[in-house]
């Protein structure tokens, strides 16, 4: 087969073609973003069957890096990363979990599936787009271009991938973050991997702004998600979705939407697989957002109203409120634009979730085996939102993005269960007190488990 290539080009339609190793972030004639294109040409001398066992072989392998979920697709990725500069932390293979108790019990949902993103090295699906990035940039490097850093605005997860492969590369990372607006578990994990952390009095959209400045200087590498490089370890999530069902591809995708670089790369993902026909059909995605960080959702609803497909003129920006889901506290995606391509390409939806209906929504799937996170607790409200209307059907598959690891977010939890959320959080669990003699001590877990069972608990 020829060999498989990808450039750089502008989501606007122009033609020009950039190289992958230019430092370029938008198209230098137009303003608009860049994307990765394929040779998809190329990817198809390979038959679909051909593809399929090959990335089966490589599946979980110690050969170097074909063992990392993204780098198992190396040709759809970044064909022209050596493989001595890759940089991997053994990131994607993530469970695609069969959320059989909550799907049936709380949905009458049989075929729900959550795919555990933050199960990865830093606990986030950010790992997925770093390695991509931070490989691509030691490729720069070995090529002679003069990079002397890498640097984000981050609400937390970004940062902590970013300052973990720079740390494995030897690459010095800085972090922008808003002061006071991300946990101690996403604020500590930079530090510790040894990134400059820049805590700035501001909110995300502010970090955003000092970082693009800061980035106009060639020699610090801008590592956000209007970089499309990160995109291309992002839709990896797709490629082993459909693996993980045998090839077959679900009905529904939710994703949790801030800066909407995820859904943009899950869908692109999607449509380059049914492009070389490794699959038939797209599934519909459903971007799922905060209730007070929600300006996607605002403008789906304009054009919902006026009965037509979403545009990206329908988008206002907000200043986003304070919500419990703070890494998708956006009011101003970068994304935007290859987002509302991917929703509409997919015939998708835009929905929302407010703080309590996320909350609860963590808690009925963390009582099934579950440990989510804030941000996935959105796509579950979402979802519980669309069945209940009829949108989504008791026989249709359906997959939720879990972004990040429930472990990043106790603080959340903790306020949750110990009723210091401002609302009334009616699946909270609080610890029972108990004495030490041994026979009052099970007289009381008696009577609770009895309390419990007249109570139907666990719901």
């Amino acid at each position: 087969m020829t060999r498989p290539r990808a450039w750089f080009q502008s989501v606007s339609g122009d033609p020009e073609r950039y190289p992958l190793n230019e430092v370029l972030y938008r198209d230098p004639k137009t303003g608009s973003l860049l994307e990765v294109v394929h040779d998809l040409d190329a990817l198809r001398g390979r038959t679909p069957a051909a593809w399929m066992r090959l990335f089966d072989e490589r599946y979980g392998r110690t050969s170097w890096p074909y063992g990392s979920g993204v780098w198992s697709k190396h040709e759809w990725v970044q064909p022209h990363v050596a493989k001595e500069n890759v940089v991997s932390l053994y990131e994607g293979n993530t469970n695609l979990f069969w959320a059989e108790r909550y799907g049936k019990q709380h949905l009458k949902l049989p075929d729900l599936w959550v795919k555990q993103c933050g199960t990865s090295h830093t606990g986030s699906f950010k790992d997925l787009g770093m390695t991509v990035l931070v490989s691509s940039v030691k490729q720069m490097i070995a090529e002679g271009k003069p990079i002397r850093a890498v640097a984000c605005a981050s609400t937390g997860d970004t940062s902590a991938a970013l300052a973990a492969y720079g740390a494995a590369a030897g690459i010095p990372v800085v972090v922008l973050l808003p002061r006071g607006k991300i946990t101690a578990a996403q604020l500590l994990q930079p530090m510790a991997n040894g990134a400059l952390v820049c805590a700035l009095d501001t909110d995300f959209d502010g970090c955003m702004r000092v970082v693009q400045r800061l980035t106009e200087d060639s020699g610090i590498y801008l590592a956000n998600s209007m970089n499309s490089l990160r995109v291309e370890g992002q839709k990896t999530i797709s490629f082993e979705i459909v693996q993980q069902f045998d090839w077959e591809v679900p009905d529904w995708v939710l994703v949790p939407g801030g800066n909407l670089g995820n859904v943009s790369a899950i869908a692109k993902g999607f449509a380059e697989m049914k492009e070389v026909g490794l699959i038939s059909k797209l599934p519909r995605l459903v971007c799922c957002q905060a209730e007070r960080a929600n300006p996607l959702y605002q403008a789906y609803q304009r054009a919902q109203g006026e009965g037509r497909d979403l545009e990206e003129g329908d988008f206002e920006p907000m200043v986003a409120g304070e919500t419990l889901a703070s890494a998708i506290r956006i009011g101003n995606p970068v994304s935007l634009p290859k987002a509302v391509r991917a929703l509409v390409r997919s015939r998708g939806i835009v929905e929302q979730a407010s703080e309590q209906e996320l909350a609860d929504a963590v808690a009925r799937a963390d009582r099934t085996g579950m440990f989510n996170c804030p941000h996935t607790g959105v796509a579950l409200a979402c979802l519980e939102k669309l069945v209940a209307r009829g949108t989504i059907g008791a026989d249709d598959r359906v997959v939720v993005i879990s972004t990040a690891h429930g472990l990043k977010f106790t603080e959340f939890k903790a306020a949750y269960h110990e009723g210091r959320l401002p609302f009334e959080a009616s699946l909270a669990n609080r610890a029972v007190e108990m004495g030490s003699e041994p026979d009052e001590v099970i007289g009381e877990i008696h009577r609770a488990l009895d309390a419990r069972g007249a109570a139907g608990v666990p719901a």
